[in-house]
């Protein structure tokens, strides 16, 4: 049995499979599913996050550091 977890929307009463779980879905003839439902402002909060750890924003004078760097004393 495979057994995948992710986050989706639902449009309609129908869940948005992610691209990446498609195909391997495709041919399923049955799929047992467990609903967490997250409240409409906690979703969007995480959505930001992940936004902002994927594409994070460059702030003129200030400058990233490594996390050996942050850790020196």
């Amino acid at each position: 049995m495979l057994t995948v977890e992710f986050q989706a929307k639902v449009e309609n009463g129908i869940i948005l499979i992610p691209e990446e779980y498609k195909k391997e879905l495709t041919n399923a003839n049955f799929v047992k599913v467990t609903v967490n439902k997250q409240s409409e402002k906690k979703a969007k909060e995480v959505d930001i996050m992940d936004e902002l750890a994927q594409n994070p924003i460059e702030v003129p004078g200030v400058r990233s550091i490594s996390r050996e760097q942050m850790h020196e004393r």
